[in-house]
């Protein structure tokens, strides 16, 4: 039997979300779908997801993006990590860097050894057991080399940053060159189907000149309003605030500074952080805050007080509220991006999410028969993953030790998710992470902020135990003396840049 194929799709809201929406299922449906997309000049965006992760190298590649025009065309710049300030204790900061810690030794992980050693007083600090963190902590960057076989230079593991609204920009001109047809105008109201086997579901928007654009599948990248999946099928939205207090962020650009670092920081002020994204053309910078402990005009001060150089403009305040949508996919609707729910961009997520989110669309990708097993999976995986992004999320706020204000020692004291416990308390056993069917981050990732956070353990791996104290010693150095030497061959991230990918100048 034949699939009874669909024929259109309609996007609504273009920003971030819809174009990268858009590129995709141009690219990918090969051209077998009319796809068109919907938005209006007149509505800002939120705009201020430009720090990624590794895995947006994936989407690009799939798209057929070159990476050093794409570099140009948005401003970008190289991203190994992300640096927390004050995070554990005021004057501490750590890395989570991307990529691998170490090399493999034996029979338990590279962690497990260090770990020992650690206990013994004779190990270095973990970040020199990592070639992203000790490369951005120099301020270099190159693209892994694949050459140099059992070299870390074949580890390198990077991400981007850039301007999301030249991003989109340029994503809107790919989508339009595969077949997209963009449509200019405010939706006034959607209208549904009365009565018969789909009842409720979607099938026009209608814009404020009365236009009707009728569609079979309806993608909602209109933020926060949810236009379809809130205020027309009333999906209902699950309040993460409890674990995730804060409500607010103020965004501003400013003049960049000396040297583009290639990483991200976030700074934990007294009621929340701040974001620093180096761009070619000029630094991004936002404070996410709770507004029980502090109010707009203060921190708008905080922000404005810790900026690299002059503001670009007046802080933009974004209001939100942590959470998920009951359900990504409701009826003919899917939830793209922040129509979907949100989680702070602590750990560059933002993105990321759009993008698993449309390779889940594609994954699941519906028929005329709507199978109700289908979206029940799709709403499935779309759960587990945010879920499992908050638990992470929440360990920077509960594993802190600051004692300076009533924000921080009401989160160290918050009750936790389940699954967020069971992680930490088997950490606390033997140094164990456990990646639970491919959540997002890895047992790296979870190490670096365990450790960065100095979260407490009572023993490692007891298979460590097998290999020598002397052997393992001269592995971690010879490792570590690898890593240090491989740093000093690379570029400068402004190097690196000025030859390969430098903006034109205007």
């Amino acid at each position: 039997m034949q699939n009874q194929a669909l024929k259109d799709i309609v996007i609504v809201g273009g920003g971030t979300a819809g174009w990268m929406t858009a590129a995709a299922l141009s690219t990918m449906l090969n051209g077998r779908y009319n796809i068109r997309l919907v938005e209006s000049d007149e509505i800002g965006i939120v705009g201020v997801g430009e720090a990624t992760i590794p895995m947006i190298q994936r989407f690009n590649r799939v798209l057929g993006i070159d990476e050093h025009e794409f570099m140009r065309e948005t401003q970008g710049s190289f991203k190994l990590g992300i640096e927390f300030v004050n995070w554990g204790k005021q004057g501490e900061r750590y890395m989570h860097g991307f990529g691998r810690l170490g090399q493999d030794l034996a029979t338990v992980p590279f962690d497990q050894y260090w770990q020992k050693m650690r206990r013994a007083g004779k190990a270095a600090p973990l970040e020199e057991y990592s070639i992203s963190r000790m490369a951005a902590k120099a301020n270099r960057f190159m693209p892994a080399r694949h050459d140099v076989p059992n070299s870390p230079l074949r580890d390198i593991a990077y991400a981007y940053h850039f301007d999301a609204s030249l991003y989109a920009r340029y994503l809107r001109k790919l989508a339009e060159t595969r077949g997209v047809t963009r449509i200019e105008g405010k939706i006034a109201r959607a209208t549904q189907r009365q009565g018969g086997e789909h009842d409720g579901f979607v099938d026009a928007v209608v814009l404020e000149n009365g236009e009707r654009v009728e569609g079979e599948l309806f993608i909602d990248c209109s933020g926060f309003r949810g236009l379809l999946i809130e205020q027309t099928l009333h999906t209902g939205y699950e309040d993460w605030t409890g674990w995730l207090p804060a409500d607010r962020a103020l965004a501003v650009p400013c003049e960049s500074a000396a040297r583009m670092t290639p990483y991200t920081s976030a700074t934990a002020h007294q009621s929340g952080w701040q974001w620093r994204i180096p761009l070619q053309h000029r630094t991004g910078n936002g404070h996410v805050y709770c507004s029980r402990f502090i109010s707009d005009d203060e921190a708008a001060s905080t922000l404005l007080a810790n900026l690299d150089g002059k503001a670009l403009g007046e802080p933009r305040l974004i209001k939100f509220q942590t959470g998920m949508r009951k359900q990504a996919w409701n009826r003919n609707v899917v939830a793209i991006g922040l129509a979907g729910g949100f989680l702070e961009p602590l750990e560059s997520t933002s993105i990321h999410m759009i993008q698993s989110g449309i390779q889940r669309l594609v994954d699941f990708f519906p028929d005329q028969r709507w199978s109700a097993i289908d979206r029940e999976e799709f709403n499935r995986q779309s759960r587990f993953e945010y879920e499992r992004i908050r638990d992470f999320i929440v360990l920077h706020y509960k594993l802190n030790q600051r004692t300076d204000s009533s924000y921080w020692l009401e989160c160290a004291n918050m009750a936790i998710p389940a699954t967020l416990q069971r992680k930490m308390d088997m950490y606390r056993s033997h140094g164990r992470v456990v990646r639970v069917d491919n959540e997002l981050f890895s047992e790296v990732g979870w190490i670096q902020v365990l450790e960065g956070q100095n979260m407490p353990i009572d023993g490692y791996h007891p298979l460590a135990d097998t290999q020598s104290e002397a052997d393992i010693a001269d592995y971690l150095e010879s490792v570590r003396g690898v890593i240090a030497q491989c740093v000093k061959v690379m570029p400068t991230h402004d190097e690196y840049i000025a030859k390969m990918c430098a903006a034109r100048k205007n």
